[in-house]
C-alpha cells in the first residue's frame, strides 16, 4: 500500500473544525494587538541564515531547518522563531527613533518538537515592543499576554517572573566556560540541588551560597523579600527584585484573578533575555502557553541594540485548551438554477449571512455549519424561515 498519504512525525494537517477556530483566535488576538496600538507584519518564511541566527541565544541552530538558495549559493534557513526577524525590520527597514510596536502571527518551522504531543510546526503569535527601556513596556507586554488569554477564554491563569539579571549578578566576577553556565542553568532549573552542589564547589562561598538558595526560591510575592534576604546586595540583584515587586504590584491592581508566582531559579533562555522574562500557565496545565520578557540585544547583530520586550505563542497550542466555540449559523439553500433564487442566495451572503447550498444528492451534508434556517420559495419570493 503507497504511504504517500503520511506525513512527516510531529507534522499534521488542520482540519475545517479546528482551523476554523484558529482563524477565528488569529482574528481576535491581531484585532487586540492592533488595539493597543500594534502594527503587523508578514515576515518571509525563510531568509539567511546568519540573520536568524542573530541575537536567538544558544541552542537555537540545531531548530533551524537549512537550505542552500540555487540563485545565491547562501545557505538559508526556515525560521524557527520569528523575533529576530521583526528585529531586523525595527533596525533597519522602520528604523525609527522613538517606540515601535508590533505585531505577527504566521508559521514557523522546527527540526526537532519542543514535548511529546508538540507540533514542528506552530503558528507563531507575538508582540514586539522597541525603543522603550522602562518597566512601562514590561508591564504592557503583559498586560496585552493577560488579555490575549482571556480573549480566547483560558481559566485559571498563572503568570510566573523571574530575572536573568539575578544570576548576572550572583555571578559576577565569576568566570564560567559556555559550557560551564549551560551545565548551571540546567540544574538551576531542574532544582537539582546535588549538580549544583557539584558545579560550585570551586566558587567562592557567597556565590556558592547564592546559587544554592536559588531553587528554594519560589512561590508567592513574599519570595522577592526573602530572596533580598539570602541574595548578595548587587546592584543587578536589587534591581531585578524592585523590579519584580514593582510588576506585581502594578498586574495585581488590574489582574486580581490572576495568580502571580515568581520562580527565581527558572533560567530558561538565560542566553536570550537580559532582564524580567515571564511564563503563562492556564487550565492546569503543566507546560506553558506562552512565554516572553526582555531582550534588548537581539537586535545589536543587525547595528542598533534596541530595547525590546515581547512574548510569542503558539495558537495550534493554545486551541486545544480553550473552550469550543458554536458552529456559524447558517442559512440553508437548495440549488437550483432559477435566477430568482441565485439573486436571493448573493443577496444573503452580501449581507454577511452564511449560506449554504446543497449540491443534488447532498442535502444533509453541512457538517460544519448550524444550519437553523433555510431558504424556501414562498408564492413568487424567495423567504428565510427557522427550521
Amino acid at each position: 500500500m503507497s504511504s504517500a498519504w503520511l506525513l512527516p512525525e510531529h507534522i499534521a494537517d488542520v482540519l475545517p473544525s479546528q482551523a476554523r477556530r484558529i482563524e477565528e483566535l488569529r482574528r481576535e488576538l491581531l484585532d487586540m494587538a492592533r488595539s493597543y496600538g500594534c502594527e503587523l507584519v508578514i515576515p518571509p518564511l525563510l531568509e539567511h541564515l546568519e540573520s536568524l541566527l542573530s541575537g536567538t541565544g544558544s541552542g537555537s541552530e540545531i531548530k533551524l531547518f537549512k537550505l542552500v538558495d540555487q540563485l545565491s549559493g547562501r545557505s538559508l534557513g526556515l525560521r524557527a522563531d520569528t523575533t529576530p526577524q521583526v528585529a531586523r525590520i525595527d533596525a533597519h527597514l522602520l528604523n525609527r527613533r522613538g517606540v515601535t510596536r508590533l505585531c505577527y502571527c504566521g508559521p514557523v518551522a522546527h527540526t526537532r518538537p519542543d514535548g511529546l504531543n508538540t507540533s514542528r510546526e506552530p503558528l507563531q503569535f507575538g508582540v514586539e515592543i522597541y525603543g522603550h527601556a522602562g518597566l512601562e513596556a514590561d508591564l504592557e507586554v503583559q498586560e496585552l499576554a493577560l488579555d490575549a488569554l482571556r480573549r480566547a477564554g483560558l481559566q485559571r491563569v498563572m503568570l510566573d517572573l523571574g530575572d536573568a539579571r539575578l544570576l548576572q549578578g550572583v555571578l559576577d566576577g565569576v568566570k564560567l566556560s559556555p559550557d560551564a553556565l549551560a551545565a548551571l542553568t540546567a540544574a538551576l532549573a531542574a532544582k537539582d540541588v546535588a549538580a549544583l552542589g557539584s558545579l560550585t564547589a570551586d566558587m567562592p562561598a557567597g556565590t556558592r551560597d547564592a546559587l544554592l538558595a536559588l531553587p528554594s526560591l519560589f512561590g508567592g510575592r513574599e519570595v522577592l523579600a526573602e530572596a533580598a534576604r539570602r541574595l548578595p546586595g548587587h546592584p543587578l540583584v536589587k534591581a531585578a527584585l524592585a523590579d519584580l515587586d514593582w510588576l506585581a504590584g502594578h498586574l495585581a491592581a488590574v489582574h486580581p484573578e490572576v495568580q502571580l508566582g515568581f520562580d527565581l531559579a527558572d533560567l530558561q533562555g538565560y542566553a536570550y533575555y537580559t532582564g524580567i522574562r515571564f511564563a503563562a500557565y492556564a487550565n492546569g496545565c503543566a507546560d506553558a502557553v506562552l512565554r516572553g520578557g526582555r531582550y534588548d540585544e537581539v537586535g545589536a547583530v543587525f547595528g542598533r541594540r534596541r530595547p525590546a520586550v515581547g512574548f510569542s505563542l503558539d495558537l495550534k497550542t493554545l486551541v486545544t485548551l480553550v473552550p469550543v466555540t458554536r458552529l456559524r449559523a447558517a442559512v440553508r439553500a437548495p440549488w437550483g438554477d432559477d435566477a430568482s433564487l441565485r439573486q436571493a442566495v448573493r443577496a444573503l451572503r452580501d449581507a454577511g449571512e452564511t449560506v449554504v447550498c446543497m449540491l443534488p444528492g447532498h442535502e444533509h451534508e453541512a457538517d460544519e455549519f448550524d444550519c437553523d434556517r433555510e431558504l424556501v420559495r414562498d408564492h413568487a419570493a424567495w423567504v428565510v424561515r427557522p427550521l
